[in-house]
């Protein structure tokens, strides 16, 4: 069967984008990447290419052959294409040109591939490919570059190495996530398989010297230049480390599901790969994409070897992909529908439709309220701002799919408004309900943290990599909400090492908090004391997330606003400034709170005045320039209107000057033309650099070769009248009063025998 028209059009897209990808150069017209490989190499000249490479292809014959309708399956097309730039990779060297042109014109079609209603292609590479023939791996530059898809991974899966190989630290663009080597494990919906899955033990890392970080001090302790890590000495500083952690060895035996009858193992499995969403769409599809590893037994002996295996499937799968991607969070959403299906009180059905994605509370972070708040109809209120006590029974801990968690553990917990951004949660309180409804249900209540997307901010904001904030609200989840387990780093320790076991292991998210976001006013507040951020049992304990020390401070790569990226998120933050809350404004959940002084004509500023605007400004910044786009986004602009009407009363402020380096190299007037690279480290390293935020020093223009005019001097009549003061001023009595009249002299009464006396000699008695 021939390919659909809408297929072929979207294939044509493809090649579109593929053939008009530039590069700039140099006073010169942008370079087509595509043209060295539009037609194949003459064979004369060439005969050894065609010894070595099976199977030759061109960017112009798979066009023609696409034309022609010779294709029946849109794969087909998609394999013509990667061998196209397969086989570059594989004849010239790594170095080369041609190599690396292939490497980025394959990473542009796996990400348009993946944009549009096609088939997913196969994560391994093509039988058909060099590399299979001749078991040679790809470049680095193919391998580390891969963004999108795993689709540069080698033609099998690879197993759990001990030390995971480095990645190069000169790219300039952030590195992708850690993922997890595949787990070797399967699941065969038409027949059960046993659960095999385990995970080699790593070697045995030297002992590391504790480093004991004090919880509340400084929320950036000072570091010097000499102490702190250059741009490309981060990434080596942070890998070295990792390298030699100890590894996690796998989910616990304990928290398995024990009353799965047998029968019902093909049921649930068909229940998850057939489930659709409210728009059609079968999340499945992200979960057959995972590379499989078939095992030889056909049965499970237990629901616990079922349910253990399940949940190495959804383990797997989290790592395969990145977070945030629609990939991910079809993943999550099934998790989520499993641990449903397997709970004690399971979803009617099938077909399972839940307006919530199966989770437990009808709000996130950026959408919920605190109960009994009054606010706009249809949204709920489901948080509070302390840990409640009534109807709940406090255990010390709850042992649930493999995994133990306990008092002051962070986790992933489902998120109904974008499963693909779970919540982050710090557990405060472990319980069991006491409500006869709900009697003996395990549940958590957890602090929440947002992500940079979940709050509104300045356009001009800057975050770290991975930062999250600590926000006010507590809530209640069922533990069927659990996904993983996590870790956050406040800065002190973050920028110094990473957790000590069994608080993270590599391969588990890592978020990094610096301040606290009230969402009621839309607040930045950097954190000054850390022990008021984590549970009262654990502030003071020596044991509680110790870290394995770098050999000097790093702090996280710096990236602008999510919303100034340019590409469209749907998420509940947005652009935006502080709320000034006014006297007498009630809060949400009752009350007016403490007062606050209307601050018209005082020259006082606000509470809004006093937000992290900024952010963060320490660490290497790699996104793009946003002075241009701040003020093309309609959001800002509409600030900008609002603060011309609404703040009339205040005084006019004085307007900041722009002294980046965007703006003293012409980029302004260059405008969206403008083109910015970042500074090799090799180029770096030979400059000076500021000793706060440790970025090169840069100045608009040389140093001029002219004498400096002197600075104004004290005239000599000036310098006369001083030294006669403090002349006069050393041989005063009253030297504090030097331009003051004398004081006259304290005047003494007479005495009463004084006083007759005169009297008497008055009278001349």
């Amino acid at each position: 069967m021939a390919l659909s028209n809408e297929q072929k059009t979207e294939i044509e897209g493809v090649l579109q984008k593929i053939l008009d990808m530039t590069v700039p150069v140099h006073k010169k017209r942008p370079r087509r990447l595509a043209e060295m490989f539009l037609v194949l190499v003459d064979k004369k000249d060439w005969a050894e290419y065609y010894q070595l490479i099976p199977n030759p292809r061109c960017l112009n014959g798979v066009k023609e052959q696409l034309s022609k309708n010779a294709y029946k399956d849109p794969l087909q097309v998609y394999e013509d294409i990667n061998l196209v730039f397969l086989n570059a990779m594989f004849y010239n060297e790594e170095t080369s040109q041609i190599s690396r042109d292939a490497g980025t014109l394959k990473r542009v079609l796996d990400d348009e591939w993946h944009k549009r209603p096609l088939p997913l292609p196969p994560v391994t590479l093509p039988k058909t490919s060099a590399q299979v023939a001749h078991n040679v791996p790809l470049p680095t530059h193919a391998v580390a570059s891969s963004s999108s898809t795993p689709a540069a991974a080698p033609s099998q899966p690879p197993e759990v190495a001990p030390q995971p190989a480095p990645v190069p630290t000169a790219t300039p663009t952030p590195p992708a996530p850690p993922r997890m080597s595949p787990v070797p494990m399967t699941l065969a919906p038409a027949t059960p398989v046993a659960a095999t899955a385990s995970v080699p033990r790593s070697p045995e890392r030297p002992i590391t010297p504790e480093m004991d970080v004090e919880g509340g001090g400084s929320p950036e302790p000072e570091t010097s230049a000499q102490d702190m890590a250059l741009d490309g000495e981060s990434d080596a500083i942070v890998q070295q480390l990792e390298k030699g952690l100890p590894r996690w060895q796998g989910f616990d035996d304990v928290g398995w599901s024990q009353g799965i009858p047998e029968e019902h193992f093909l049921s649930i499995v068909e229940a998850i790969s057939k489930h659709t969403d409210s728009q059609g769409n079968r999340p499945a599809s992200s979960l057959e994409a995972v590379p499989e590893d078939v095992n030889e037994e056909k049965k499970y002996q237990s629901s616990a070897s079922f349910d253990k295996d399940m949940s190495c499937l959804f383990l797997k799968a989290r790592r395969w992909y990145e977070l945030g991607s629609e990939a991910y969070g079809n993943i999550l959403l099934l998790q989520r529908l499993y641990q449903a299906l397997v709970s004690t009180e399971p979803p009617s059905g099938p077909p399972y439709a839940s307006k919530t994605n199966f989770a437990g509370l009808p709000a996130a972070p950026g959408t919920a309220r605190p109960l009994h708040s009054t606010g706009p109809e249809g949204v709920p209120g489901v948080t509070s701002y302390r840990v409640p006590t009534r109807d709940r029974q406090f255990i010390d801990e709850i042992q649930y799919k493999g995994w133990t968690v306990k008092l002051a553990d962070w986790v992933h917990l489902s998120n109904c408004d974008d499963p693909s951004r779970p919540i982050i949660g710090q557990v405060f309180r472990c319980w069991t309900s006491d409500e006869p409804s709900k009697k003996g249900r395990p549940s958590l209540t957890v602090c929440w943290y947002f992500r940079p997307e979940q709050t509104f901010h300045p356009a001009t904001r800057q975050f770290w990599e991975n930062e999250v904030f600590k926000a006010g609200h507590f809530a209640d989840h069922p533990i069927e909400d659990l996904v993983e387990k996590v870790a956050v780093q406040f800065t002190a320790r973050h920028i110094r090492g990473r957790p000590r076991p069994p608080y993270w292991y590599p391969g588990w998210p890592l978020y990094v908090c610096d301040s606290r976001y009230n969402d009621r006013e839309r607040i930045f507040v950097k954190i000054k004391n850390w022990n008021s951020c984590v549970p009262e049992e654990v502030r003071k304990s020596a044991t509680f997330m110790p870290i394995y020390p770098f050999e000097r401070p790093v702090f996280p790569r710096r990236f602008s606003s999510p919303f100034m990226s340019g590409k469209p998120i749907k998420a509940p933050g947005g652009i935006g400034d502080a709320l000034e809350r006014q006297e007498g404004e009630k809060l949400e959940g009752g009350g007016t709170g403490r007062k606050r002084a209307r601050r018209a004509n005082t020259g006082l500023t606000g509470r809004s005045e006093l937000t992290d605007r900024v952010g963060q400004s320490k660490g290497v910044y790699v996104g793009p320039p946003v002075q241009d786009a701040v003020l093309a986004t309609p959001a800002y602009q509409y600030q900008m209107q609002q603060g011309q009407y609404g703040r009339a009363s205040a005084p006019p402020q004085r307007p900041a000057v722009d002294r980046s380096i965007g703006t003293a190299a012409g980029a302004t007037v260059l405008g969206h033309n403008a083109l910015t690279e970042r500074l090799p480290s090799e180029t770096a390293k030979l400059f000076d650099r500021d000793p706060e935020t440790n970025e090169v020093l840069w100045f608009a223009a040389p140093p001029i070769d002219v004498a400096h005019p002197p600075g104004p001097q004290y005239s000599l009549e000036y310098l006369n009248f001083l030294a006669r003061k403090r002349k006069k001023t050393e041989h005063s009595a009253n030297s504090m009063d030097v331009d003051a009249p004398p004081k006259k002299a304290a005047e003494v009464r007479p005495t009463v025998t004084e006083q007759i006396k005169s009297v008497l000699s008055m009278l001349e008695l």
